[in-house]
């Protein structure tokens, strides 16, 4: 396989068709080597429009999620990133090459290591994965605390709870793919004031829910 020529046929064929127009982005992509961060047994799988596997039944977002997420987000090299759903460190990669600090939370240990592994092999010195449930948010410490600039979560979930609102700093965002299989809907929020937020709904998806996600009652009174 030509590597070169499948990340362009990817880049091409599958992102820029899909919206995907922001040239910073596309540019990123060639830069973070996408096939470093995937496993081993998927290497030639890792510019298909597909989503990989990964240890302890995750997988990868496709290409062209990972791209319009960034995309949308439109992070600035002074802003602090929360990300919910480390995986294989792949989009916190990408995060990071944009950002001034990525903080990733990974539930699964064995993620946690790999996606540590591979964004320390990569070179990637601004993001720290910390092992916890952050399907409610994530206070984080130190410098590397709530309020975040942006928060993106990597997984979906039924409703958004509360605590990721209180989480972001005015003029922060917050990418969220919020609902239930089949039909998702990708949402940025904006925060534009202490107790008013700004929600666009961007395209529909579905992508496998984040472990502990908050379920809404179905009950009706």
């Amino acid at each position: 396989m030509n590597i070169e020529q499948a990340r362009f046929n990817m880049i091409e064929q599958q992102i820029r068709t899909w919206d995907v127009l922001d040239q910073d982005v596309l540019d990123l992509l060639v830069v973070v080597k996408r096939e470093a961060f995937v496993p081993e047994a998927y290497k030639s799988l890792a510019f298909m429009d597909t989503e990989i596997p990964l240890p302890g039944g995750e997988n990868m977002l496709t290409p062209k999620l990972e791209a319009r997420i960034l995309q949308e987000v439109s992070l600035k090299k002074h802003e602090n990133v929360l990300e919910i759903g480390a995986g294989s460190g792949y989009m916190a990669a990408l995060l990071a090459h944009k950002a001034r600090h990525v903080t990733t939370v990974e539930i699964a240990p064995e993620l946690k290591a790999l996606a540590e592994k591979n964004l320390r092999e990569y070179g990637v010195t601004n993001a720290k994965v910390e092992l916890g449930d952050g399907a409610r948010g994530w206070v984080g410490s130190g410098h590397d605390a709530a309020p975040y600039d942006v928060i993106v979560i990597s997984g979906s979930l039924p409703v958004l709870p509360e605590q990721f609102l209180q989480q972001i700093k005015i003029g922060g965002r917050i990418l969220a793919i919020v609902g239930e299989a089949p039909v998702m809907e990708c949402e940025l929020i904006t925060r534009v004031s202490d107790i008013a937020y700004n929600t666009v709904k961007l395209f529909e998806t579905s992508v496998k829910p984040l472990h502990n996600a908050v379920t809404p009652s179905h009950f009706k009174f």
